[in-house]
């Protein structure tokens, strides 16, 4: 067995529980970041093809993560900027609906609830026949009016996965579109847009892509991106911007592909050297292996769950959930003080609508799910 937390810095005698908050960057991305201050210090040590290079780097890593191809990715500042990207380059009409899930993460609301208070398009929210949402909820909604599902591949409160190919075949065979956040699962579960038939996916990187606070990715499928409305972009999206001599001339063209929702300072080296090096990171290791690890730890704590105290508050089957399960107290008020138990125990876990999210890495062992369990049994 590897000791992949030998791969981290020193938690100091923490239980790390909580990569679906903050993923903590490995220490060869701790070095890129070092490198990058570095490179202000001393300007001059700074390689000139930095501010492609970086950039054009990620972008291949993040398509070989995803299934895509290298020129189908922005790379963003976070999940919210491909949902604004795919809201703003449709070109909707005032009765075309956008179906969004009942208790969805709140960027999604934030991006088409502002659309339909300009009259550009309806919303409408799905809720769950069942206890979590699912592929038939949706479904059911899909219409001749959806033109666009907007959901979470795996679910921020509960880590339900969605059968999203299942809800592709849907959108599709209404003229409808798919578009998939992935935060809560790039990078830590095995994903191929192609074999989801999504359109478009976006994610943030500082979660299980063990990234900086403000990095993240959108990918566009290749044959949409030409049709989407065109709209102010960084200069560095132009063809041949390498070539500034040409740009003052006024040869203005924007080049093909994703990279013209790039944020602005795309080559930002103190966020990208560091993800840059978090990418290559779990390429080497293996999603798949990310992906093994924490579903035989959830697994086990299921397993363990003292019962009397405790009960799953995500999907019971495994093959239902992300790389994370949530738990709750019997009594559900109960649950915060629960929460704050742990952290005086330095077990770190997340609390989010009334339940504890345990959400583990490579860095985290059995040893750590037995501090957790001892807790809850207590």
């Amino acid at each position: 067995m590897t000791d992949w937390r030998e791969q981290w810095f020193d938690f100091d005698d923490a239980a790390y529980l909580n990569t679906a908050g903050q993923g903590p960057l490995p220490r060869v991305s701790i070095r890129a970041a070092q490198q990058a201050l570095d490179w202000k210090k001393l300007p001059h040590t700074m390689p000139d093809s930095i501010y492609f290079d970086l950039p054009n780097r990620i972008r291949e890593s993040l398509a070989k993560l995803v299934g895509g191809r290298a020129d189908e990715i922005a790379i963003t500042t976070g999940a919210t900027q491909g949902l604004a990207a795919v809201a703003q380059g449709l070109d909707w009409k005032p009765e075309d609906e956008v179906l969004i899930a009942q208790g969805e993460f709140p960027a999604h609301f934030a991006a088409w609830l502002p659309m339909q208070a300009a009259g550009r398009l309806k919303v409408k929210i799905v809720a769950p026949r069942g206890r979590f949402i699912t592929a038939d909820d949706f479904v059911e909604h899909i219409g001749p009016r959806t033109r666009l599902v907007s959901a979470s591949l795996v679910r921020f409160d509960n880590g339900a996965r969605l059968d999203a190919l299942r809800v592709a075949k849907a959108c599709h065979a209404a003229g409808a579109l798919l578009l998939l956040d992935a935060a809560q699962c790039a990078g830590a579960m095995p994903i191929n847009v192609r074999a989801l038939d999504a359109d478009f996916l976006t994610a943030s990187g500082y979660k299980w892509l063990l990234s900086p606070y403000g990095t993240g990715f959108f990918w566009a499928r290749a044959e949409l991106i030409e049709q989407m409305r065109p709209a102010p972009f960084y200069w560095m999206a132009l063809e041949n911007a390498a070539q500034f001599h040409r740009l003052s001339l006024g040869e203005y063209k924007l080049a093909a592909g994703a990279r013209r929702w790039d944020s602005p300072e795309t080559a930002s080296f103190f966020n990208l050297a560091a993800m840059d090096a978090s990418l290559e990171f779990l390429l080497r290791v293996g999603v798949q292996q990310v992906w093994e690890h924490n579903r035989r730890l959830m697994e086990l704590m299921v397993e363990r769950l003292p019962l009397d105290r405790c009960m799953l508050a995500s999907p019971q089957s495994a093959d239902e959930r992300g790389p994370y399960a949530c738990i709750a107290t019997r009594k559900p008020d109960a649950t915060p003080a629960l929460f704050d138990k742990l952290r005086a125990a330095k077990v770190y876990v997340s609390l989010r609508e009334g339940a504890l999210r345990v959400a583990p890495h490579l860095y985290n062992s059995e040893r750590d799910l037995d501090r957790l369990l001892t807790i809850l049994a207590v």
